[in-house]
């Protein structure tokens, strides 16, 4: 469904959703949309809606051109109005690294709303400020180069960053559906993305991770070092948390380990939710 923001609309999957069970909104990560999940949601257990958003910027949802409605504020706004309009009252978010820190910001600002917290490979922010300029930095530069080279170029230098190595190892017929999916994003809207909810211009949650009381499942692969670190740090802070490494695997464990993702999730679900 189409839901209409200003001049411009978000795109939602609900073919999963009931309004009589606790609902579970899929966020996906930088240059993804909501097909990332198409594999995962069927197998979620059946005591749960499911619902998977396309980012603006992102799948089928606009591509607008002010950058302030890719900002952190509005993003948290956005899963607010699609919530409101679902008259889903609280909702279990999964999100997948930058879909992870859109979670985690919607929490910070909305904790009433959330029963839940399934975070892969995420992180709650940059700390220090000379890291966070050096990453807005290194964003604006790839923002530069998606609009000077085009979609092909990006997704390629995407698809060989170090970070998705492990991803090599997969059938010639997943990457290849890989890439046409990322091949349909609008580079624009990617761009307008890492402007406005790059890692060096989000605000950082950490403080906020000790005041967390709802359950919040941690997920990370072995060959992630840089996210195992920062999860083990979350894991320390939390009040309410599960975490879990998933073994010989890089950063997207949905993609690389599905029947391990799933299992991690249902296990989740059933423990702190039936």
């Amino acid at each position: 469904m189409k839901i209409p923001f200003k001049n411009y609309h978000l795109f939602v999957d609900a073919t999963y959703y009931n309004t009589n069970k606790p609902t579970i909104l899929f966020i996906h990560g930088f240059s993804g949309s909501s097909l990332d999940w198409k594999e995962i949601i069927p197998q979620i257990d059946e005591n749960f809606s499911c619902i998977a958003l396309d980012l603006i910027g992102h799948g089928q949802s606009s591509a607008p051109n002010d950058i302030v409605e890719y900002e952190q504020l509005t993003l948290v706004n956005h899963l607010k109005e699609i919530l409101d309009l679902l008259s889903i009252n609280k909702a279990i978010l999964c999100g997948y690294s930058m879909g992870g820190r859109l979670s985690l910001s919607f929490a910070e600002d909305y904790r009433e709303r959330v029963h839940g917290l399934i975070l892969e490979s995420t992180s709650p922010g940059i700390q220090e400020d000379n890291q966070r300029n050096e990453r807005l930095h290194s964003d604006k530069l790839l923002a530069e180069n998606i609009h000077k080279n085009g979609i092909e170029w990006f997704v390629d230098y995407w698809m060989n960053l170090p970070i998705f190595s492990s991803q090599k190892q997969l059938s010639t017929s997943i990457l290849n559906r890989i890439k046409i999916s990322k091949l349909n994003n609008n580079p624009a809207g990617l761009a307008n993305s890492l402007l406005g909810f790059s890692q060096g211009k989000m605000k950082p949650c950490w403080e906020s991770l000790t005041t967390f009381t709802f359950p919040i499942q941690l997920i990370v692969g072995e060959s992630d070092k840089k996210y195992c670190l920062i999860n083990d740090q979350m894991n320390q802070q939390l009040q309410n948390s599960t975490y879990s490494i998933v073994e010989n695997t890089g950063h997207n464990i949905h993609l690389e380990k599905p029947s391990d993702f799933v299992i991690l999730v249902n296990r989740f679900l059933r423990t702190n939710f039936l």
